[in-house]
């Protein structure tokens, strides 16, 4: 057997506590799916699973799209508040209609 040696770490009392009621649900306790964690890691040479940062949206990612969106409409022709009536009356007849 090799050599055994102790890792310890801080964490949340409560989030330690959620996650060994879920290893306990799976039948093992929280040191055994540590262990599992640190050879699948081994496995794979990395994390066992994906570790990506989110997307961000930022001011100017909505600035940028608002301006594309503008750009995309600039040609489109005026409308009268009659015709936007209008096209909005047609509209909601047709999804009465069905």
């Amino acid at each position: 057997m090799a050599e055994q040696v102790l890792i310890q770490f801080r964490a949340d009392k409560a989030l330690k506590q959620e996650v060994a009621d879920i290893y306990e649900q799976l039948g093992m306790d929280l040191p055994t799916a540590f262990r599992m964690f640190m050879k699948k890691s081994k496995q794979v040479r990395g994390l066992p699973f994906d570790a990506v940062l989110p997307e961000t949206n930022s001011r100017e990612d909505f600035r940028a799209a608002f301006n594309a969106l503008r750009e995309e409409a600039s040609d489109v022709p005026e409308m009268t508040l009659d015709e936007i009536n209008a096209e909005i009356s047609a509209a909601r007849a047709d999804r009465k209609r069905g």
